[in-house]
C-alpha cells in the first residue's frame, strides 16, 4: 500500500486523470487529508463510494495514533505514539499560562547517544515521515482545545531524535504546519533544536528558513562537551560557532543556547565565564535547564544556590539567560526523559 499523503495536489490530479475522474477532485481528496484531517479514505463522504473502493486498493493514510497519554499534576500531558509499524515515538503537551507548546519528535530513537539524554541510550530505528510529525501536532492541538480550550502557540522539536538528520521531513513538516489550510501557524513560534549538525545548520542558512533554532550546548568547552556528547568530536564548538554566525547572517534569527546544569560537571564561575564567551561571538539567548534524573546515567541536578548563583554571574555579564523550570517530571516527560520505556504509572489514561 502507498501512502496517499504523500501524493501533493499535482500529483493528486494525474492520480484523478489516471483513474478517468475530473481533476477538481483532487483538491476535494486534498481538503480531505489537510483540512479535516481524516482518520480514513471512507470518510471522503464527498468522493462517490466507486472512487473511494478504487483508493483504497492501492493507498492508506498510514497515520500516527496516540497509544497512551499520561497526566502530570503539573498539567502536562506526555503520549505515546504509535506508528503504523508498531514503533513508538513520544510527544508532550506542556500548558502554561502564556503558552500552549507541542513537544513533539522526528525519529524513533536516537544515534546521537547523548549521555544525559534517555533517547540517547536507544537505537535509531528510523526517521519519521513528515505526515507522522504533522499527526503528532494536531493530536497535541486537539489535547489542547480538549482540556484547556486553546490552540497550540508553540512548537519544538525538542522530543526524540535529531530533527537535522531528518532534514527534508522536519522541513516539509513545517510547511505544511504553517499553510493556509494546515495549522497556518507562524514560524515565528517553531522552533528547531538541534545537537549540533554543522553542515546542516549551515543548510539551513541557505534555505533561508523562518523557524527558530536551539543549540543543545550543554558544555562551553570541547573536552567537557565530547564526555556528554559524542556529536562534538566531529563537529567541535569552533565549527559550529562558524556554522551558527553563517545561519544568522542568511535568516537574521539569533540563537537559543539550551544548558542543562549538572552538578560539579558544567555548573562553576569557570563554565559560566566560558559560556558567556561563546554567547558573545553569536547573536544568541540562553536556556538554563534543570536537570531532570533518568535510570541510565548517574548525573546529579545542582542545589538551588549554585543554581542561582550561575545565573546572578550571567546576568552581571550581560547574557540574556532565563531558567527553564521543568515540567511533567513525575511522568517522565520533562527533557530528557522520553523514551517509550515508563507508561504504566498511576497517571496513565
Amino acid at each position: 500500500m502507498k501512502n496517499l499523503r504523500h501524493l501533493d495536489q499535482a500529483a493528486l490530479r494525474t492520480l484523478m486523470d489516471q483513474l478517468s475522474e475530473k481533476p477538481f477532485k483532487a483538491a476535494q481528496i486534498h481538503d480531505w487529508l489537510w483540512k479535516k484531517n481524516i482518520s480514513s479514505i471512507e470518510e471522503m463522504s464527498n468522493l462517490s463510494k466507486a472512487l473511494r473502493e478504487k483508493l483504497m486498493t492501492e493507498y492508506d493514510l498510514f497515520k500516527l495514533k496516540i497509544d497512551h497519554s499520561q497526566y502530570s499534576e503539573d498539567t502536562t500531558i506526555k503520549n505515546r505514539f504509535v506508528l503504523h509499524d508498531k514503533h513508538f515515538v513520544e510527544g508532550v503537551l506542556i500548558p502554561t499560562p502564556e503558552r500552549m507548546t507541542a513537544c513533539i519528535s522526528s525519529q524513533v530513537g536516537c544515534s546521537l547517544s547523548c549521555k544525559f539524554c534517555a533517547t540517547g541510550y536507544m537505537d535509531r530505528v528510523r526517521n519519521l515521515e513528515f505526515d507522522e510529525i504533522v499527526d503528532q501536532v494536531m493530536h497535541l492541538n486537539e489535547q489542547a482545545e480538549k482540556h484547556y480550550q486553546r490552540h497550540l502557540s508553540n512548537i519544538v522539536f525538542m522530543g526524540m531524535g535529531e530533527p537535522l538528520l531528518n532534514y527534508s521531513n522536519v522541513l516539509k513538516a513545517i510547511e505544511r504546519i504553517t499553510a493556509e489550510d494546515g495549522l497556518f501557524m507562524s514560524p515565528s513560534r517553531i522552533t528547531v533544536s538541534t545537537a549540533g549538525i554543522a553542515k546542516m545548520i549551515r543548510k539551513l542558512g541557505d534555505d533561508q528558513v523562518r523557524f527558530n533554532l536551539a543549540l543543545s550546548l550543554h558544555a562551553a568547552n570541547d573536552k567537557k562537551r565530547d564526555e556528554i556528547m559524542p556529536i562534538n568530536e566531529s563537529n567541535s564548538l569552533k565549527v559550529l560557532i562558524e556554522a551558527l554566525n553563517y545561519f544568522y547572517k542568511a535568516t537574521k534569527n539569533p540563537i537559543t543556547f539550551e544548558y542543562i546544569l549538572f552538578a560539579n560537571f558544567n555548573d562553576g564561575i569557570e563554565d559560566a565565564d566560558e559560556l558567556i564567551k561563546i554567547c558573545r561571538q553569536v547573536p544568541s539567548k540562553v536556556n538554563i535547564i534543570e536537570y531532570n534524573p533518568i535510570e541510565f546515567a548517574s548525573f546529579a541536578k545542582p542545589d538551588e544556590e549554585k543554581t542561582n548563583a550561575f545565573m546572578k554571574y550571567l546576568e552581571l555579564n550581560r547574557v540574556n539567560a532565563r531558567l527553564r523550570r521543568s515540567r511533567g517530571k513525575d511522568i517522565d516527560a520533562a527533557c530528557g526523559q522520553l523514551a517509550n520505556v515508563n507508561h504504566q504509572t498511576s497517571g496513565l489514561k
